[in-house]
């Protein structure tokens, strides 16, 4: 199955490589986006506001620009960790990152994902939503995890598909690849509603 080109705008490699599993042709157009967003927004809207913002900056860049068809869907997608109703972010540093998957420990807590795909005349925009149910975890597991992988960049500071996803995690409900950053398989839906050079 062929499908229209696209743009990436994420350097995630994650992103990337599940766009290559769905054989998604894309070219990846990153621009430095402010990721603040409205206080009052509710968790599962923050996502899609980030992923819009993102969106937004690699529409308006010169790169994008260059294309020859300026109707190039662009996918944007951004990841929050929510515990108990609180937005968890990336760790800033060792000790952070501790702390934050001790809080996750034995818990249940929430991936989102917010997705926007917009080509300049039509957009679509959803958030994802899986629940996932950590074991609990020793300190010792905790300190080994995050001393050999260093998940700073890494929302709830953890990569499923890593050693604590594999050894730590108990259960999830939903997506899993939302998990690791794109619920690929309703990108793959949406982007088909796009009609190529539209």
């Amino acid at each position: 199955m062929c499908m229209q080109p696209i743009v990436l705008a994420s350097q995630s490699p994650r992103r990337k490589q599940l766009l290559e599993w769905a054989e998604v042709p894309f070219d990846i157009i990153v621009q430095p986006t402010d990721e603040h967003y409205p206080a009052d927004l509710a968790v599962t809207e923050v996502p899609v506001y980030i992923a819009r913002q993102k969106a937004i900056a690699v529409r308006g860049s010169a790169l994008y620009q260059r294309f020859e068809n300026k109707n190039t869907p662009i996918l944007a997608a951004d990841t929050v960790v929510v515990l108990n109703g609180k937005i968890i972010g990336k760790p800033a540093d060792a000790a952070d990152a501790m702390d934050i998957l001790m809080q996750l420990s034995g818990k249940k807590h929430e991936v989102i994902t917010g997705v926007v795909i917009t080509d300049g005349q039509q957009e679509t925009a959803f958030a994802d939503v899986t629940e996932v149910w950590f074991h609990d975890l020793t300190p010792e597991q905790v300190r080994f995890y995050v001393e050999k992988y260093q998940p700073y960049d890494k929302a709830g500071a953890y990569a499923i598909q890593e050693w604590i996803g594999v050894v730590g995690i108990k259960s999830i409900h939903g997506d899993f690849y939302n998990v690791m950053g794109l619920p690929v398989s309703r990108v793959v839906r949406e982007l088909e509603k796009f009609t190529p050079g539209s």
